[in-house]
Formats: C-alpha cells, structure tokens, sequence
C-alpha cells in the first residue's frame, strides 16, 4: 500500500515535469494562434529569426502544431504589404498574439488592431515610432524589443573611422519615408561633431534613389557611408552593397544582415536574439499579462561583423585591433 502511494506520486511528479509549460496557456484545450509578420521571403538570411522565434518556444515548452500555431506572413520584400497582411490574414484570422519583426509591421499591426496583443521582435525607436508611450511603461497592446537605436550611433561612427583611417567626412544614408528620420540625423551630427567628422546626409525615397544618392556621395568628397536602420535599406541590402563596392565606399550599418549581403561592416543589436526573446513575450501574454505592463527590453549585447572579402575587393586592411573586436569576420 505504501509502495504503491510513492509510486503514484513518483508518477504524477514526472508527468508535471515533462508537461509542456505550454500547457497553462491553453483554455479547454484551444492551442493558442501565434499570427507572425516576418521581412521578407521564405526559405533564406531572413528567415533566421523565425527559426529563433522557434527555437525560443521550443525552449518554453512549446511544441508547434500541438500547443501552438504559427501564422507566418511574409512581406515578399514589399514592405507595403504590411497593412493587408495584418488585417486580412492575421486580424481576420483572430490570432491570440501577433509578433511583428520590424517597425513597419508593427505600425502595420498597430493600425489593424488595438485589442490583439503585438509583441516586436526588433524595433530602432518603438517609443519615437509612435508605438509604445514609454520602454518602461508601454500602455497599450503593444511591447517587445528595442534595438536602442541612439545609443549607439556614436559607436558606429567610431568604428568605421578606426576603420578607415583619416576619415573627415562621411554620407549618411537616410530613408525619406521615416518620420523619425530628423532625430536619426541629430544624433549622427552630434557623434560627428565630437569625433571631428563632417556629415554629408543624403536622403532617398525608394531603390530608384539609390544610385544618385551614392553619386553624390562622391561628388561630396565622402570617405565613407554610414546606411540607417531602415526596412527600405534591410530589404534592398544586396543592391546598397553592390553600389557601396563600385563606389568604392566602406560602409558602416546596423544589422547582421547588411554584412552578409556584402556590406563591409556592421554594429548593433543580434536581430535574431530579438526573435528569440520574443518567444518569452508570447509566453507571458499567453499567461495573462498585458502587454501594457511588460516593459520594452533593450539588447544586453552588441555585435560587429566584418565582411572581409568586401574589405580586400576596396583595397583596404582591417587593423588587427578592430578584427579582434569582431564577433564574426566573413572570409
């Protein structure tokens, strides 16, 4: 009798052990509908932070298909379609929680809904976008991550000048399109003016642009670009660095991406961590809490990526120094 009452509790502990955590979200056995909004387009580069969206419910306890659904959306590298497939596929589809995996969608989401939960997955400026009132109180149905975007725009600057030696004068690419682009612009000249560069903003309204844009870089005498974080930019990434290379200008940008695409540099935020922790959001709005008392979370580490092949095709040397502050050096 005694055996037989230890080995009931032996069994039911076990059995809440390997419970999926998932498990609580779950009311009368309805898996909850995750509706996701990534950049562009499937399989390829960008579909890594789905991957660590994933890997982040994995992590909890999910199981896709069992205890959670996914709706992925992709732009198709037309952002414009952010507004269509966040009404028609997500909204209608009354999703329990959308994940949005840059600003555009987010805004996009925001304007389709203001009862759904909307978790970011990576955004420059969610509080100067209009999207939270504050990181640490977001209000709203709105939360997620924050790149920090001002905080490390002088960083940037003082990479790519230790990478460029002699460096006075510098382009800065910006995307007309963004409200915010005047605080962008503020912050870089304010970097400039303590590292001793000259700032030469340049302003385009869509990849028509582009080629202008780096001729008048030129013209100007620039040394240098340094592209903002844009989803114009992100999804015209190969085109920037094909341009950056028959320039002859280095380049200094944020994201991962840019670097893989044949960008010489990057600095910033791992936007595949920011899916990552997104997964966490999810699981804490499933729980129950509102997303207006989650506050924003800001990325804890930055990385450089250094294309190296793209460094020799413009004839130059990467110091040593800068190397070993590398995260990752493409060969």
């Amino acid at each position: 009798m005694w055996y037989s009452a230890v080995a009931w509790i032996m069994t039911l502990t076990l059995s809440l052990l390997v419970t999926p955590l998932a498990a609580a979200a779950q009311s009368a056995g309805k898996v909850p509908r995750l509706g996701v909004l990534a950049p562009g387009s499937p399989p390829g580069e960008p579909g890594r932070g789905l991957d660590r969206l994933r890997q982040g419910l994995r992590d909890l306890g999910y199981v896709e298909g069992q205890t959670i659904a996914l709706e992925v959306r992709w732009d198709e590298q037309h952002p414009e379609r952010w507004p269509d497939l966040a009404t028609a596929d997500h909204v209608q589809l009354h999703v329990d929680i959308l994940v949005a995996g840059t600003t555009a969608a987010a805004l996009a989401a925001k304007q389709a809904t203001s009862t759904i939960p909307i978790v970011i997955a990576s955004s420059a400026d969610p509080v100067g976008a209009g999207l939270v009132a504050s990181l640490a109180r977001p209000g709203g149905n709105i939360t997620g991550l924050s790149a920090v975007e001002p905080d490390i725009t002088g960083k940037r600057l003082e990479l790519l000048k230790e990478a460029v030696p002699g460096l006075s004068r510098v382009a800065l690419l910006l995307d007309a399109g963004d409200p915010h682009r005047h605080v962008r612009l503020h912050d870089h000249e304010a970097a400039a003016r303590v590292l001793g560069v000259q700032l030469l903003p340049l302003e385009v309204r869509g990849p028509d642009e582009f080629a202008g844009a780096f001729q008048a870089a030129i013209q100007g005498d620039a040394q240098a670009l340094i592209i903002q974080g844009s989803t114009l930019f992100g999804t015209h990434r190969a085109r920037l660095a094909e341009l950056a290379l028959a320039s002859r200008l280095p380049t200094m940008a944020q994201g991962s991406r840019y670097a893989h695409a044949g960008g010489l540099m990057n600095y910033g935020p791992n936007n595949g961590e920011g899916w990552y922790r997104a997964a966490t959001y999810v699981h804490k709005i499933l729980q129950g809490a509102k997303p207006a008392d989650l506050p924003v979370e800001q990325p804890m580490k930055f990385e450089l990526i250094i294309n190296l092949k793209t460094a020799k095709a413009l004839g130059m040397t990467m110091s040593p120094s800068l190397l070993l502050l590398a995260d990752e050096v493409l060969q």
